[in-house]
Parts: C-alpha cells; sequence; structure tokens
C-alpha cells in the first residue's frame, strides 16, 4: 500500500520526529556497505530508541507491504544491509544500551547498537570478556545478523556459540525470547541459532543475551615468518595437530603484510606470515609457544617471534584486524571484495594454494589471509565496479574460490553471510534444504518486507 508522505507517518510512531530522516545525506549514508555491491538508498531512515518503537514500524510496515532493512554500523561486506527495493532502513544505533553484566553468571543483556569495543571495555572492569571478534568495530545486532566470528574463533566459537538468547520482533510487530539465562536448554526448537546468521531477514533483533569468557591469566603473541604461503599454511595445520591451546592462529601473505605496512606505518617482514596468540597459565603457554617455534621451524619458516608485552600484542593484531583498510587503501578509487570461505581444516593448505592461483590465473593482485586455525580464508581485492571486465574477472575468482570450497564439503561463507553476493551458492551448498529455508522465512514474513533480495533472493 503506498504511503504519500512516508516520512511522515514513520514521524507519528516515535516519541522524537527528530529520529526520521529523508535527508539525502542521511540516505546515501545507509545505502552501501564497505563492499563493491552497488548501493541503492532507502526511502527514509528511523532510528528507534526503545523495543516499542521498533514493533510499531514493523507492524506498519508490514500493513502496508513497505520493505524493511535493520542497520547496524554499516560494515558489511555482502551487500546484507544495502536495501535493495529501498522502504525503511532502520538504523538500531540509538538501541545501545548495555541492559546488564552478570559476571557470576558470564553473562549479559545487551541491546542490538552496541558495539563490541565498547562491551569488552564495560566488561574487562570484571576480568570477562566477550570473544567475537570481526575486525570492525562491529554492532552486537550486526553481529548476530551474519554470524560473525573472526580470529578468536577457532577457541571460542562463532556468533552462535556466544548467544544464549534473543528478544526479537517479527515483521507484524509481535515481539518473541528465544533462550534465556541458564547455560543450555532442551527445550523446544533452538530458535536462537535461527535468527543468528539471518540477516535481519526473519525479524528484527532488540536484545541479546551473550555468553561471557574469564579473561586469560597470561597472553603470549607469536609471529612467524615463511618463505612462502604454502610453508606457512603448513605450519597452521601442524599447530592445530599438535593439540596446544592456541585461541588464535591467522596467516596473511606478503602482498598484505606490504599494503598493512603502509597504512599503518609497520615494518613487518614481507613475507607470508602467521600471527598466533596463546592463553592459559604462564608455565602451558610458554610450553605452547615452544612447540610453536619448533613446529614453524620444521615447517621451514625464516623467523619467529614472540611477546607477552600488552602493548605489542595490541600492535601485532591491530595490524592484523586493519588489514581490509589496508587493502582498500591501495586503490581508494575502487571497491572491496572479500571471498570469504571455509574448508575442513585439513584441505586449507591446498586451498589457500588454489585461490592464489586463481588470483595469479586472472592477473589480480589479491591477497590471501584467513583465520586458518578452523579453515577459514579470504581473498581480497579491488574492483571498479563500473567496468564490466574487472567485475566478470571477480565473479570468475569467486565462483572458482567457492566451488573449490564446495567441493570439499566447506562453505560458502564462514563469517560474512550471504548478503547479496552469494545467493546463488547457497543453493549449491544445501540443495532442497533451502525450499525448507523459503518456509520458515514465508511463515515468519509472509509479506517479505524484510530485508527483501537477501540470503534467499
Amino acid at each position: 500500500m503506498p504511503v504519500p508522505d512516508l516520512a511522515a507517518a514513520l514521524r507519528e510512531l516515535v516519541a522524537d520526529p527528530g529520529r526520521v530522516s529523508d535527508d539525502a545525506r542521511v540516505l546515501a549514508d545507509h545505502g552501501r556497505d564497505i563492499s563493491h555491491h552497488a548501493a541503492r538508498s532507502p526511502d527514509v531512515v528511523v532510528y528507534p530508541a526503545e523495543r516499542a518503537e521498533v514493533e510499531r514500524v514493523l507492524a506498519f510496515a508490514n500493513e502496508r507491504r513497505i520493505p524493511l532493512v535493520p542497520f547496524g554500523e554499516g560494515t558489511s561486506v555482502e551487500g546484507n544491509v544495502i536495501p535493495s527495493a529501498g522502504g525503511i532502513t532502520l538504523d538500531l544505533s540509538r538501541m545501545n544500551e548495555i541492559v546488564e553484566v552478570r559476571p557470576d553468571d558470564f553473562l549479559a543483556r545487551v541491546q542490538p547498537g552496541v558495539t563490541r569495543i565498547s562491551l569488552n571495555e564495560r566488561l574487562a572492569g570484571d576480568g570477562l570478556f566477550f570473544p567475537p571478534d570481526p575486525g570492525a568495530d562491529a554492532s552486537i545486532g550486526g553481529m548476530v545478523g551474519t554470524n560473525a566470528s573472526g580470529s578468536n574463533a577457532v577457541r571460542y566459537g562463532p556468533m552462535r556459540h556466544n548467544v544464549l538468547g534473543l528478544e526479537v520482533v517479527l515483521a507484524d510487530g509481535t515481539t518473541i525470547n528465544t533462550g534465556g539465562l541458564a547455560a543450555k536448554s532442551s527445550a523446544g526448537y533452538d530458535l536462537t541459532r535461527l535468527f543468528v546468521g539471518s540477516e535481519g531477514t526473519l525479524g528484527v533483533v532488540t536484545e541479546a543475551t551473550l555468553k561471557l569468557h574469564r579473561l586469560p591469566h597470561f597472553v603470549m603473541a607469536g609471529r612467524g615468518v615463511f618463505p612462502d604461503v604454502d610453508a606457512a599454511a603448513r605450519a597452521a595445520l601442524a599447530l592445530v595437530r599438535s593439540g596446544t591451546a592456541f585461541s588464535r592462529i591467522e596467516l596473511v601473505d606478503e602482498h598484505t603484510v606490504r599494503a598493512v605496512n603502509a597504512y599503518k606505518g609497520t615494518d613487518y617482514a614481507k613475507a607470508p606470515t602467521l600471527f598466533l596468540e596463546f592463553a592459559g597459565t604462564e608455565v602451558a603457554v610458554s610450553g605452547d609457544v615452544a612447540i610453536a617455534e619448533k613446529l614453524a621451524q620444521d615447517a621451514g619458516s625464516l623467523a619467529f617471534e614472540s611477546e607477552e608485552d600488552e602493548e605489542a600484542r595490541s600492535r601485532l593484531w591491530d595490524a592484523r584486524h586493519h588489514a581490509a583498510w589496508a587493502i582498500s587503501a591501495t586503490e581508494p578509487e575502487k571497491k572491496l571484495i572479500s571471498t570469504d570461505v571455509a574448508v575442513p581444516v585439513s584441505a586449507m593448505p591446498d586451498a589457500i594454494r588454489h585461490a592464489r592461483a586463481v588470483a595469479e590465473r586472472e592477473g589480480v593482485a589479491a591477497i590471501v589471509l584467513g583465520h586458518v586455525g578452523d579453515g577459514n580464508y579470504h581473498a581480497l581485492f579491488m574492483v571498479d565496479p563500473e567496468d564490466a571486465g574487472e567485475v566478470a574477472r571477480a565473479e570468475r575468482i569467486t565462483a572458482e574460490i567457492v566451488r573449490y570450497a564446495l567441493a570439499r564439503g566447506g562453505t560458502c561463507t564462514g563469517e560474512h553471510g550471504i548478503g547479496a553476493g552469494k545467493i546463488a551458492y547457497l543453493r549449491e551448498q544445501y540443495g532442497p534444504a533451502v525450499d525448507v529455508m523459503r518456509a520458515l522465512k514465508g511463515t515468519l514474513d509472509p509479506n517479505g518486507i524484510l530485508n527483501p533480495g537477501k540470503v534467499l533472493g
């Protein structure tokens, strides 16, 4: 049902009319993410301040068949939050309250606009932290939407392993709760995991109950430099098989290191590198680091350094987390493509070799990096969205890398989500199971207003 003045109608639904905007700059800011996918501005942006406003806006949109897209920090890389059908963007950044922290129960309740860095700053005083770390200072709501993970996932798992329950507003404005404060439950279907990773296509998260972890007593970081990516990947696989209690293991190639050095002013050796982190007791960590150094040497490492100073460790991981921004800075006039797949860990060295070969064959200066401890890796490169030849080449690279992963029992996305960019591969991966997903979508969002054109197309 058309609404002649959508912004005016929505201003009636929120306490402060100033939290509804149709300003061209605001619309443009909510019509893109950091990827190469084509921008598309919404017709209006609403900034709800409480759950009741979310309920009213959703009920309004559902009755009138107006598309609606939840929006966090806009750091997604598969066009996840681009409102491809226009309509309403629901910016949840004003809902940024840490509702409750329960240190004795190792959990926190937070609104979706809370960012991961602000949450961990609050938790540090209680000796706790929330592990998922997708690099960017993403919002918790966005991280729920894409089942984000990051470098800590090899030890602590992705968002699905760290969310105990959700408060979700459905398409018709009804609110449901999917979990509780207990550490486990066998009651009914696991709706929490259904909504985690659904990218705003099934409902809008207005609160999340998160599983917290104790900050480790002792931490050491390591950095191994290798003559080639193959050697670094072999060392990573050996570390996984060794049983050492590492909390992070990240591989970057020489192109990544060069870009990071330029972007961050660091002087890391321009060679394939494994970034490592170990946490636990001092005795156990020291033993694990010694094992890691020996395994790195066996794989042909050129150098291996370890560091326990907190500032030095922070610099090291800051450099790794800024890899995507560093690559983007090499050709600022272009857009970033980050092909994200995962394979069984044993297939990872060959998979990385394959990704490099595909990019080189296409003549693209791609970088390869990844959370190699859990088989998740990325090929990143820049593309001009207006150049049909470059776009076609990028699509060929993505297709080959994804299909290589699928042929080995892997997945078309390990952490970025399907968004608009991986829709075709979802059916290749799951076949008829996609029809079950579509049936669930039809039940929860019968009018198809929630983030249309994403995940299932």
